[in-house]
């Protein structure tokens, strides 16, 4: 059988091939897809990337992940729950020597649950679709992500049900995918979550989380 990939779209690690591991629900972002979304980013990033840092929830084949390293962010943090999945990511951070890619063994709401301050400035949600995770992680976006940071989202139907605090910036559909960008407004943010502390200025002190050691 032919062994499946992807590719990387653009950047510093443009065309390199990622396999896609055969695990259940796994469904890696097309390539058309992918370079829509960083389009998007590079028009309201105004093509700054080198101080964003990027959380993707459900690597998976971690796609989206090594994609956002590839364009120069300072930090993609990939959570990934499935062990084969795991593995293949490992094994492509270590092929690219990719330091800037960390790679937490967890669930999503686990690990939203621990962070301590919001310290992202792009969330990927990409689940597995029909099973109810969106819902779930709506209460807890506020505890990843800096004030106004941007939120993607790809289901397998019209992306409509989203929190008020989510304002809508692109959608589109490719295929059966539908997928969209959002803004998450500061001041829902705090008001969602008073016990969370704010995030340091750019030029102060990095946070001291946990999450981006590779485990």
């Amino acid at each position: 059988m032919k062994k499946h990939h992807v590719r990387i779209v653009g950047g510093e690690y443009r065309r390199t091939p990622i396999p896609v591991a055969q695990v259940e629900h796994l469904r890696p972002t097309p390539d058309r897809v992918r370079e829509t979304l960083f389009n998007w980013l590079a028009h309201f990033w105004g093509g700054e990337f080198a101080d964003k840092r990027v959380l993707d929830l459900f690597a998976g084949t971690g796609a989206l992940g090594f994609e956002a390293a590839s364009r120069g962010v300072a930090r993609a943090q990939l959570v990934e729950s499935a062990p084969a999945a795991l593995a293949a990511l490992r094994a492509l951070q270590a092929r690219l020597e990719a330091e800037r890619i960390g790679i937490h063994a967890g669930d999503a709401l686990s690990f939203l649950r621990a962070q301590r301050m919001p310290d992202y400035d792009l969330l990927l949600l990409d689940p597995p679709f029909h099973h109810g995770w969106l819902e779930r992680l709506w209460p807890l976006l506020g505890r990843a992500l800096r004030p106004d940071g941007l939120v993607y989202i790809e289901s397998g139907q019209a992306v409509a049900d989203v929190p008020p605090a989510l304002r809508p910036l692109r959608q589109a559909r490719a295929g059966q995918v539908h997928f969209g960008l959002f803004q998450f407004a500061a001041m829902q943010k705090t008001l969602n979550n008073p016990e969370i502390r704010r995030p340091p200025s750019r030029g102060g002190p990095p946070a001291n989380d946990n999450d981006t050691e590779t485990e």
